[in-house]
């Protein structure tokens, strides 16, 4: 210990490290819960990439584990710090570099806060369509590492798409760059795309060159009531089938209708059991909405809300954003789910779930980026009862094989980390498995960047 503080302090200075053991440990984890996590060594809060260079090469000389870290809003414990390690926050490089109008591009470091770098692009009437839920708080780096979503993606697609290049600090300090700055490139591998959703196991990211589109106009939003989700899932489908591109396309279940109403004061009927938001930011957004109205009509709606305005739209992406809030009003904990199916699916992937919830004698509400057929299913339990937080983890499981039953993915924004590892395992294969640690050994043979997640 003495000789890691000796060797991080020739390199850094004073005010980036924290070794206070009262303080350290608020650096442990993220906002997933099931998950185990360590006591840190030390957190170090860089400011430069010549110092998480330094960091980076005393930890491989020490063989001292790393674990990066952006703003833990994460919800898989990809964050959480392992017994002896260094925490490396990045929160405090959080410049952006470089806006390009022409090149339609920015560079930022990976602490800049996803809403801060959306509204500085506006401004040069740019726009960056990334947007997890906690987009005014999470980092473009962890949103980098996990590979992360949000509302917006059925048109404009996951941070993948918009990373073109990046600067990456490896696990012995050295410093690597990655992919372009222009529209095109296709020379050698795709190492960008390899670290997009590493979750920190395969370097630090340090500078990321994204790709902007223009700002798209107001977007106009729709609601639709349903009697049943598979009604509502119907009309996700038709929506989808008949060539539409909507801009949102979310979903919440009864038990989630039921917690914003009494949260919100919505005045939601009763029976709805399956609420449907579209939207569309097109130059004719009511011609769109009236077009989805008369599918969802067809699917089943009993009745359907089209915004005349920005305002009432706002109010109508309320009930959606009230999602998680509301269902965290109905026991002490909740444990968020990630499973992404074919929208084909996304039906018996919601009266799955509530047939889970019936078997284990829980509340689980679903809200769902329907338009990805990326569900959300919220476990809500006890945490001080021990049965039922026993409950509460195998009905996460059993939607976990739900999901790969009906062909889909264990995660589709929130990553692996420390609660998906079991099933990744599950979803690669031992083929698929054996050529990702292959990887992982290659970029760190030592196995000192993030150690025990993922794999």
């Amino acid at each position: 210990m003495d000789d890691l503080l000796q060797r991080l302090r020739a390199g850094l200075p004073a005010e980036a490290l924290i070794t206070d053991p009262d303080v350290t440990p608020s650096y442990a984890r993220d906002m997933a819960g099931f998950c185990d996590a360590g006591t840190p060594a030390v957190v170090v809060l860089p400011r430069t990439v010549e110092q998480v260079r330094h960091v980076m090469r005393t930890a491989s000389a020490l063989r001292v584990p790393v674990v990066p870290q952006g703003a833990r809003t994460g919800l898989s414990g990809a964050a959480n710090a392992t017994d002896g390690c260094i925490v490396l926050s990045l929160v405090r490089m959080d410049r952006i570099l470089e806006i390009d109008p022409v090149d339609r591009i920015a560079v930022v470091e990976p602490g800049v806060v996803n809403a801060v770098l959306s509204r500085a692009v506006a401004a040069h009437g740019l726009s960056y369509p990334p947007d997890p839920s906690s987009w005014e708080t999470c980092t473009i780096g962890g949103n980098i590492g996990t590979a992360s979503g949000g509302l917006c993606c059925v048109k404009y697609g996951v941070t993948a798409e918009y990373v073109l290049g990046l600067d990456v600090v490896l696990a012995d300090g050295r410093l690597l760059s990655t992919g372009r700055r222009t529209a095109k490139g296709v020379a050698g591998y795709d190492l960008t795309r390899l670290f997009v959703g590493s979750e920190g196991s395969l370097g630090v990211v340090v500078r990321a060159v994204l790709a902007l589109r223009p700002k798209p106009p107001e977007q106009l939003v729709l609601a639709a009531e349903f009697a049943s989700a598979a009604d509502a899932c119907a009309a996700v489908c038709a929506i989808m089938e008949n060539g539409h591109t909507p801009s949102l396309l979310e979903l919440m279940d009864r038990t989630t209708v039921r917690a914003v109403n009494r949260l919100g004061r919505m005045g939601l009927p009763d029976t709805t059991a399956a609420l449907l938001l579209a939207a569309f930011d097109t130059p004719d957004p009511a011609a769109d909405l009236a077009a989805v109205a008369k599918l969802c009509t067809g699917a089943g709606a009993t009745q359907v809300v089209p915004a005349e305005d920005a305002a009432e739209s706002e109010l109508l992406l309320n009930a959606r954003r009230m999602s998680l809030p509301a269902l965290e009003t109905v026991a002490s904990a909740t444990m968020i789910d990630d499973v992404c199916v074919p929208r084909s699916r996304l039906a018996e992937m919601l009266d799955g779930t509530a047939a889970i919830a019936e078997e284990y004698g829980l509340t689980i509400g679903v809200c769902a980026h329907a338009g990805d057929g990326n569900t959300h299913p919220v476990v809500c339990f006890d945490h001080t009862d021990a049965d039922e937080s026993r409950r509460a983890r195998a009905s996460f499981d059993a939607i976990m094989a739900l999901g790969l039953e009906l062909g889909g993915t264990i995660t589709g924004e929130h990553g692996v980390g420390v609660l998906k590892k079991e099933w990744l395992a599950r979803e690669l294969g031992p083929v698929g498995l054996e050529l990702q640690r292959g990887i992982k050994q290659t970029f760190d043979p030592l196995g000192i960047l993030n150690p025990g997640k993922l794999f």
